[in-house]
């Protein structure tokens, strides 16, 4: 078989959740298959390391130009170019019109749905990515013969918006996986290192906030806003990848500039250094608002640290009995939570344990082998 996977941003050094997933679908398809042959399509970018070809995986670099010219036509004339019989895109969109079989990956459908909380906030880039997927999503899932999704929770929601019946078998739900090098780290001189490089405070709660409306970052500042007041010798929050004009935005209008002074953002943090960053913190924070499958949340956990999140969406399912679920909608449960991990040793050591369990259920290895036996199911077909 000659299978083609779309990896448009792999190459790009900030990578983030989708493109991840994607690199550890190749990555671990790599180990795994020796037979088929793969073209793996990417657009030139500084980070050549990431990725290298095997004797059957070749790494095609396409033109650049904007994302919706390079995915609707340079993509499939490069597909149909190298003789693909199956075309895998893995980022929630596809091309409309493509001559061979169509496998999408769509994480999920929270661009499509009327709730208007998702749709306001976020960046102009942001708003016209969503925009982008409302065109096209409902068209390539109509041509799909696959439709990959991350969680149980994502696949009833797609099935419902789109109105499939029982019988549909295209629609699958495949869980992600936890890289290999999320672990408690140590090492004396890689933390030091770390410690050094991002500025990081000696005591923090660890959040991944970022400026898309699910994340849930207002509620979380309104939570440690109100943990700083009943604490006299509290902790500070670190968020990743976060802009100091955006927070500086969002503290006015909670009413609470002078949070600032108990935040640190570490700007953008490379991958591998995460498991550090996790091992310091005393807590990590993940009450979104919605997610499809929550990551971050089983790498916090292969490290060894304390989880709160949301009883909302995916993240039950995922978290298992292995986290402090809150209402993400209500901040004085997030603070709560907070306050129970930061207070409580014992209790700290019990959710640690349960997280080690609940994250070593889910790998990127039987993630690859579930999608490749659907490579075999469509070129069958």
């Amino acid at each position: 078989m000659k299978i083609g996977i779309e990896g448009q941003r792999l190459f790009r050094v900030k990578k983030h959740g989708m493109d991840m997933v994607a690199l550890e679908l190749i990555k671990n398809l790599q180990q795994i298959d020796k037979e088929n042959e793969y073209f793996i399509f990417i657009k030139a970018d500084d980070d050549k390391s990431c990725l290298t070809e095997t004797e059957n995986f070749h790494i095609i670099e396409l033109a650049g130009g904007a994302y919706p010219i390079w995915e609707q036509r340079t993509l499939p004339k490069a597909a149909e170019q190298y003789g693909c019989e199956l075309l895998h895109c893995t980022s929630n969109t596809a091309p409309i019109k493509c001559s061979m079989p169509l496998m999408i990956t769509l994480h999920d459908i929270i661009y499509l749905e009327s709730v208007s909380l998702f749709k306001k906030g976020g960046t102009w880039y942001q708003k016209f990515g969503n925009m982008y997927r409302r065109y096209i999503v409902p068209r390539v899932v109509k041509k799909s013969k696959k439709i990959i999704t991350v969680s149980n929770f994502e696949k009833n929601r797609i099935k419902d918006f789109f109105g499939f019946p029982d019988s549909d078998q295209r629609l699958v739900a495949v869980y992600n996986g936890v890289s290999a090098y999320f672990r408690p780290i140590t090492d004396i001189e890689t933390l030091n290192r770390v410690i050094e490089q991002y500025k990081l405070p000696e005591r923090f709660a660890f959040f991944l906030g970022n400026t898309d409306p699910k994340k849930n970052t207002k509620g979380v500042l309104k939570a440690f806003s109100d943990y700083l007041k009943t604490n006299d010798d509290p902790i500070k929050l670190v968020m990743l990848d976060y802009e100091k004009n955006a927070l500086e935005e969002l503290l006015t209008e909670i009413g609470d500039k002078s949070l600032i002074d108990n935040i640190h953002l570490t700007g953008y943090v490379v991958n591998t250094d995460l498991p550090a960053i996790y091992s310091l913190a005393k807590i990590f924070l993940y009450p979104s608002l919605r997610e499809s499958f929550g990551i971050p949340m089983l790498e916090a956990m292969r490290c060894g640290v304390p989880v709160v999140t949301s009883n909302t969406s995916s993240m039950p399912e995922v978290a298992g009995d292995a986290a402090l679920f809150v209402d993400p909608f209500k901040p004085e449960e997030i603070t709560i939570a907070m306050k129970r991990f930061l207070d409580n040793e014992s209790l700290c050591g019990e959710y640690i344990q349960k997280g080690f369990e609940q994250s070593a259920k889910f790998s990127w290895s039987q993630m690859a082998r579930e999608v490749l036996n659907l490579y075999e199911e469509i070129l069958r077909k």
